[in-house]
């Protein structure tokens, strides 16, 4: 349904006499939370009043996904607007049985360069908003060798192979440490006037879950387990560096032509009895895994607003940054770009989003199929996941595949997944499965017992 735009809000753009042709661009990631775990989400313990803040002036995607639970190839889908197995980073890391169980030597170094060596041959957003005049910062999460291999003009990670550098060295100091270097950014853009794009991608609330103590006791009286009090203080403490980062681009008096978009990279369920996530979470193609809120931010550009049950995904992420910019969208893109329809209030197109889930450790870097373990879509009410055979290697546990049959579930009814509907719903197995083939067509590794 198209939403009206109040008469005083196109006033407003009309008036404001900033230009919105090359706005500055903020991404925020956060690093392992659950789509439940923000205030602004209904959480009953958890305080994100920072980005209870930035979604009260966003739209926001309540039923927002990332096609990949897992760090590295969900980083990567957002640097490049590519599904994982476009872009081949399926894992974190090239299988011990390819390496002969080393995290070093001369075997281990040629698969980590054959796999960074992704990021040369596809299109990235810092290059693309790079030939239109953009300065760039990197700083947290960051996989593929150094800053600069991204297309980063600026950033903190050195990269593989220097010490440390597999997924963020320096980086990985952002937030943890202090703001400084991206506030040192912003202020050589400003100086240089050019419009800037920041990755903000801090190790956060991810594990070692080492809040302040002041912030830990604050949750420890709200839950039995010390583990779960740990990881909500967590939450609060990225939500505070997340306050930080937007207030100071208020502070600079550039939040009227500044961009923020956040999503996560991948979920997160705290266990409670130990320092690790529970099942069908991380790694997993569950709800628990994928779903994310997802939130576009421009003030008297986007109105702000619910999108309620509307569909996002993460693969459009990319594009809507580059239409933003007025940038050349790759054609090869997957993505929608959604500024035209953020701008105006009215629904997206998207009426469905597809993922796929990956081993941790990678089989083949050339073949992502070995890896695969399970295809997804959600469209309407509906969630179809089908299992698959790739190998794992470590984190067998976050992937124990007992039920090989067709998994099919009514989100809007059980959004936890609990009731496999398949048995029940044949033709919309069948429909749905026919959809997911038809968007990424593999040779039948199936684990499945024969449904059709």
């Amino acid at each position: 349904m198209k939403r009206a735009i109040p008469a005083i809000f196109l006033l407003l753009v009309a008036c404001s006499g900033i230009s919105k042709e090359q706005p500055n661009i903020v991404l925020i990631l956060s690093d392992d939370q659950s789509w439940t775990d923000y205030s602004f989400m209904g959480h009953e313990h958890i305080q994100t009043p920072h980005l209870d803040k930035l979604a009260g002036r966003s739209a926001v995607f309540r039923r927002g996904y990332v096609p990949t639970a897992l760090c590295r190839p969900s980083l990567m889908t957002l640097a490049t607007g590519l599904y994982t197995h476009q872009h081949m980073i399926t894992g974190n890391d090239p299988s011990p049985v390819l390496t002969g169980g080393k995290k070093e030597g001369k075997k281990y170094n040629e698969l980590r360069e054959t796999l960074i060596s992704n990021v040369d041959r596809v299109p990235t957003i810092p290059r693309i908003l790079g030939a239109r005049g953009y300065l760039s910062h990197q700083s947290g999460k960051w996989w593929e060798g150094s800053f600069q291999r991204g297309g980063f003009t600026h950033g903190m990670t050195r990269g593989f192979p220097r010490p440390g550098g597999r997924h963020g060295d320096v980086g990985l100091k952002i937030g943890r440490e202090g703001m400084k270097p991206v506030f040192d950014f912003i202020d050589h853009s400003i100086a240089e006037e050019k419009p800037f794009y920041i990755w903000y991608a801090p190790f956060l609330p991810h594990t070692p879950h080492n809040p302040p103590e002041a912030l830990f006791e604050k949750y420890r009286g709200k839950v039995e387990s010390d583990h779960v009090a740990r990881y909500y203080a967590m939450c609060e403490w990225f939500d505070q560096t997340c306050g930080q980062l937007i207030d100071y681009v208020d502070q600079k008096g550039l939040t009227d032509n500044t961009l923020f978009v956040y999503i996560c990279d991948n979920g997160w369920i705290q266990s409670e009895d130990s320092k690790k996530y529970a099942p069908r979470s991380k790694q997993s193609a569950n709800e628990g895994g994928t779903r994310q809120p997802i939130m576009y931010s421009w003030p008297g550009v986007i109105p702000p607003g619910d999108r309620g049950n509307q569909l996002a995904s993460s693969i459009d992420i990319v594009p809507t940054m580059l239409g933003a910019a007025g940038a050349e969208i790759p054609e090869n893109l997957p993505g929608i770009d959604l500024m035209p329809i953020l701008k105006s209030g009215e629904e997206t197109p998207r009426k469905e989003v597809l993922g796929e889930g990956f081993a941790h450790d990678i089989a083949d870097v050339e073949n992502p199929e070995a890896s695969l373990l399970y295809r997804w879509i959600v469209k309407d009410e509906w969630k179809l996941l089908l299992t698959y055979d790739g190998e794992v290697n470590r984190y067998a546990s976050s992937h124990p595949r007992t039920e090989k049959r067709p998994q099919l579930y009514n989100l809007l009814e059980d959004p936890h997944e609990n009731k496999n509907l398949a048995a029940e719903n044949p033709e919309v197995v069948s429909e749905l499965a026919t959809e997911i083939r038809e968007w990424w067509p593999v040779t039948e590794r199936r684990v499945l017992e024969s449904w059709e």
